[in-house]
């Protein structure tokens, strides 16, 4: 299949959710095409154009917006009422208010997170799920993650990331607190390093450089909220996701799951596949990265078989 190139949206604009929230949108694609929702990772990492290179423009009409301090919408950065249930509201309002009744929903990482507590919470709303780089929000997804799971693979990386913390300190408290500073200079700088250590292992291209990879999105909405959230147990229960799988378990659903997938390990991949009726789960020889050759091509060929 061939997918056009532009990235220009129809149709884009601010919505006022609550709290003082202002979350910007755009749609993108065809407007009496298959309905579809992007849900952007992080949390706090936002969409970009280099997001719409999924969807085909004549076949699609799809829903891209920043959550809740994520880049362009506002408060930026902000971490007041700020939690997963005030997600999961927030795509109802969105749905509403742009006339969309049932839609696929496609996210990945945190995004998949919010793609399956949705579709748990509004089952009746969700036509079926494309999902990348499974993270179920659980505490072995937040060990390896940020409690030295990853030392055992990046070592330096590691090393780099907690030489900031005082000994006794937690890594995720001292980053917070630091990110929220009103000294810009240290808040900047915790931010940055919260972001790079992510980007250090994003994908299994030899050629990425952290720092270039930095300069594509919002990394300082990023690491904030990444922070807040990971802070709260991404306002979950333990095993939240896969204990309530049963009210999402006959929903059409595929998992497209990177083998070297550092930041969502693909145990949880299976785990979630297993606990689901109606789902297809692909393994690629990528990482976390979307932007992987194998991971896009997959989730290019699911997304079109899952909306036949």
């Amino acid at each position: 299949m061939t997918i056009r190139k532009s990235v220009e949206f129809y149709q884009n604009g601010f919505i006022d959710v609550s709290d003082g929230h202002k979350l910007y949108y755009e749609l993108y694609g065809n407007p009496k095409g298959i309905p579809v929702l992007f849900l952007h990772g992080g949390p706090g990492a936002g969409f970009g154009d280099k997001d719409k290179q999924f969807f085909d423009e004549n076949r699609y009409n799809v829903i891209f917006f920043d959550q809740r301090g994520a880049s362009k919408s506002t408060p930026f950065g902000s971490i007041v009422n700020n939690t997963t249930q005030d997600c999961v509201e927030d795509i109802q309002k969105i749905l509403d208010h742009l006339n969309f009744g049932k839609v696929y929903v496609f996210g990945g990482s945190w995004g998949s997170t919010l793609a399956l507590v949705y579709a748990i919470h509004h089952p009746e709303r969700v036509s079926g799920l494309i999902l990348r780089g499974i993270w179920l929000a659980n505490k072995y997804g937040l060990d390896h993650y940020i409690g030295g799971g990853i030392k055992e693979f990046f070592p330096e990386v590691w090393e780099r990331f907690v030489k900031l913390v005082p000994q006794g300190e937690k890594p995720v408290d001292y980053y917070l607190e630091k990110m929220l500073s009103d000294d810009t200079s240290i808040s900047d700088k915790f931010a940055y390093e919260w972001a790079y250590y992510e980007m250090s292992f994003y994908t299994i291209n030899k050629m990425a450089d952290p720092d270039e990879s930095l300069k594509t999105f919002s990394f300082k909405s990023l690491a904030i909220l990444e922070a807040h959230y990971i802070k709260n147990n991404c306002f979950l229960t333990e095993d939240f996701i896969i204990d309530n799988c049963d009210k999402i378990k006959d929903i059409k659903t595929a998992i497209v799951q990177g083998r070297y997938d550092f930041i969502c390990p693909p145990v949880q991949a299976f785990r979630l596949n297993a606990a689901l009726n109606n789902s297809k789960l692909n393994i690629v020889n990528s990482g976390h990265s979307a932007a992987d050759e194998e991971t896009k091509k997959a989730l290019i060929s699911e997304l079109e078989r899952i909306t036949s």
